[in-house]
């Protein structure tokens, strides 16, 4: 029978198609892997423990975690089975928002996954009069360890109750409510049936060119974001071995560990990879050097399907050999597919990396679409840069006079909990507001231009779209990371944070002392008089009205903790702002 209710993914592998290590993860430097068979046996202990603790259908338990990790899945899966709630949590947002959430959602248990969440967890505990009991994976003192559920839950004498009421959800019930991380505001409980997720992941899945049985995947972005939690029910719905990544830190390390043929990523990682890349092709010498740009010069020429002709196809061929099989070796070697969501990426970077042989397919989606809109996939008809994708199957789009997408389809949420009055302000009949703005091209492929509630108007009336603009600029190997502004003043101008560690190498290259902390760099006059050629020149790309005018370093980096970025690491510009309001008035009130 085919999977209706995401549970039914794992008892469909353990029915049909059980396998070996089917989820590794590292505990203290060594990979431990469990089967399907031993995934089902201890989910079904989690549903029988969860029952002893008077959890019952339609009752939140949240889970938070720092990494990813086989406990995780397997909560979820218990969690699932009895018609409970999963209610995910960001490990990085603050203590007041887990207060929030946990409070809001009502969770009567929370699962987290070491000491630094169980103390912020702790700290509100108190403040959350629902929240009977916190449990963690790793060993914590004064904590509950998730072994003693696993000991309650030996007892199979309750199974037949697991039983009845796993036949009592339906595909329609409520699975999970995510709380958007949001750049504003208090976030919003998205409710996701069951329903909402099975058919993102059916429909997905045709767009992952993925072998039963014979890849393996790298899993590390958080899986608390429903982009990464439905590419795991892709993979165990498809046979696809996961490994999970320690942290971004480590994810070099784990790629050659593990050698997978696919992952996710985010624009971000992707950008950092390639610069890295980039940086380490710099400094080579001679003939090495020349060899190099030479490949990456035919990478960013890149079209699919033999377009660039013969000729290209050809010198392809050698600069796979020569130069692009050393990045898929640093890379693990067996990479041949990242999947690539949650903000705009270059198209730069999509041509190079499926030019050296590790496809990306680019999608589109919100957390309130379960998430996949619309996907790339490498077959003639179905792949174009400078592009989303097309609309998956079942999910149908529509682009409304002002340009925003309007989605409907199994995939749209079932609405916000607790706030009927936001859901509308979403939703036209069964279309669904994405707030993003787009077009669809006379080949049926979606392309996203801006985030509608992050475009903004100059005082002379000229309409920016910012994120158009730093996807251009983040081009340089000198800028790690910008954010665009400029509302209501009379010209756009920019808070730039510099890539550190290639101004340094540029600096001693040119034997220039900037010193060894970013706010002396970004103080120096030569490096500021760098960045501005860097500004200079891509802006010859731009419209006059849209030309970055005048732009501030910052002193510090943008990180998630620090409040500049979202953890899929998109800005958070009301809070950069806020942050670097002193560098705002110099640039525009000075």
């Amino acid at each position: 029978m085919k999977p209706s209710r995401i549970f039914d993914f794992l008892a469909h592998q353990a029915a049909h198609s059980p396998m070996d290590n089917i989820l590794s993860t590292k505990y203290e430097g060594v990979w431990k892997g469990i089967s399907t068979q031993e995934y089902y046996a201890e989910a079904q202990k989690m549903s029988r423990a969860l029952l002893k603790l008077g959890v019952k259908a339609q009752d939140k338990v949240a889970m938070i975690t720092s990494n990813n990790r086989t406990e995780w899945c397997i909560v979820d899966a218990g969690i699932a089975q009895i018609g409970a709630i999963n209610v995910p949590l960001y490990p990085t947002i603050s203590k007041e928002d887990y207060q929030y959430i946990l409070s809001h959602s009502e969770s009567t248990y929370c699962f987290v996954s070491d000491t630094e969440i169980y103390e912020k967890v702790l700290a509100i505990k108190d403040q959350v009069s629902t929240l009977k009991e916190v449990y963690s994976f790793d060993k914590i003192d004064g904590c509950k360890h998730w072994s003693e559920l696993k000991e309650l839950g030996n007892d199979e004498n309750d199974q037949d109750k697991v039983e009845l009421l796993k036949s009592k959800v339906k595909p329609s019930d409520l699975a999970t409510i995510i709380y958007t991380s949001g750049t504003t505001g208090k976030p919003k409980g998205v409710m996701l049936s069951h329903n909402n997720v099975v058919s993102n992941v059916f429909a997905a899945s045709e767009r992952l060119p993925l072998k039963h049985g014979e890849s393996t995947a790298l899993s590390f972005l958080p899986v608390c974001h429903i982009y990464e939690r439905v590419l795991l029910y892709i993979y165990l719905y498809n046979g696809i071995r996961v490994s999970f990544a320690e942290s971004i830190e480590n994810i070099k390390q784990n790629l050659n560990e593990r050698k997978p043929e696919v992952m996710s990523a985010v624009p971000r990682l992707l950008e950092k990879m390639y610069d890295s890349i980039i940086g380490k092709g710099a400094d080579l010498t001679g003939l090495k050097k020349k060899l190099f740009f030479w490949a990456v010069g035919l990478g960013l020429r890149y079209e699919p399907f033999g377009r660039n002709g013969l000729f290209y196809e050809l010198q392809l061929k050698i600069a796979r050999k020569l130069i692009f099989s050393k990045w898929k070796a640093a890379l693990g070697g067996n990479l041949k597919l990242i999947s690539s969501g949650s903000a705009a990426l270059q198209p730069r970077l999509a041509k190079v990396f499926t030019a050296a042989g590790i496809t990306i397919n680019e999608g589109y989606g919100l957390t309130e679409t379960s998430p996949v809109i619309s996907v790339n996939m490498l077959k003639k008809g179905f792949y174009k840069f400078h592009t989303v994708g097309k609309v998956i199957a079942g999910v149908v789009i529509k682009i409304a006079e002002d340009g925003e997408i309007l989605c409907k389809g199994p995939n749209v949420m079932m609405g916000y909990y607790k706030d009927p009055d936001k859901t509308k302000q979403v939703m036209t009949g069964e279309y669904f507001h994405t707030g993003d703005i787009g077009i669809i091209d006379e080949e049926g492929f979606l392309r996203i231009t801006d985030r509608k509630k992050e475009m903004f108007k100059t005082s002379g009336g000229k309409y920016i779209a910012p994120q158009v603009i730093e996807n251009i600029m983040k081009q340089s190997l000198f800028i790690d990371q910008i954010m665009v502004m400029g509302e209501s003043e009379k010209m756009p101008s920019a808070l730039v944070l510099i890539n550190e560690s290639f101004v340094k190498e540029w600096a001693q290259k040119h034997s220039i002392d900037v010193g060894t902390d970013l706010k002396t760099i970004t103080q120096n006059s030569r490096v500021i008089e760098r960045i501005q050629q860097e500004v200079d020149l891509y802006n010859e790309r731009l419209g006059k009205w849209e030309k970055v005018k005048k732009f501030e370093l910052t002193p510090t980096l943008w990180t998630i903790d620090d409040g500049h970025l979202t953890p899929t690491m998109k800005l958070k510009r009301k809070s950069i702002l806020s942050i670097y309001s002193s560098l705002y008035n110099k640039i525009y009130k000075d």
